[in-house]
């Protein structure tokens, strides 16, 4: 990747524990994003075939993903945006490697259907929530990560108010 390809501007959507479900409200906060990181609990892959109309998609598997459809998501992926580098997994908790020592600025996962942005030790932890159905009394929510020579921030877009 050349310097100047690092330097550009970049508007990551990340969504995930969509179960199945692209509500029209996620459609419409995802739109103008260069890529899509979908962390896991896809549902099926129309979803995907959805988030595909928007931008490009890269999506890991979650516990929930089965079926032949599923075997073709990876359990983690790498992503370089930029001259950031993200790692994504789907659950948290299974991470088996130091995302600092790994050189990874982004670790990006879902599962948990809290929505969070952390930084920890120098890496920013994004958990964007769930975009599908309701959980418990948990908001409904997306986060994007907004990534320009280097510098970069998440927010989280809540798409239904409690």
């Amino acid at each position: 990747m050349s310097e100047s390809q690092k330097n550009i501007e970049s508007l990551i959507g990340m969504i995930s524990d969509t179960h199945g479900l692209v509500r029209p409200e996620a459609v419409a906060a995802l739109q103008g994003v260069d890529l899509i990181l979908h962390a896991g609990d896809v549902g099926g892959p129309e979803v995907l075939e959805t988030l595909k109309g928007i931008a490009p998609v890269v999506a890991v598997r979650g516990n929930n993903d089965k079926g032949e459809w599923a075997t073709q998501l990876p359990d983690w992926e790498v992503t370089e945006v930029g001259s950031i580098f993200i790692y994504m997994l789907h659950n948290l908790n299974e991470i088996d490697l130091s995302p600092a020592a790994a050189g990874f600025q982004v670790v990006v996962s879902g599962h948990s259907h809290k929505a969070s942005v952390e930084e920890r030790k120098g890496v920013l932890y994004v958990n964007p929530g769930s975009a599908g159905p309701r959980r418990f009394k948990l908001p409904v929510t997306i986060a994007r990560l907004r990534v320009n020579a280097g510098i970069f921030a998440a927010e989280i877009v809540e798409l239904i108010r409690n």
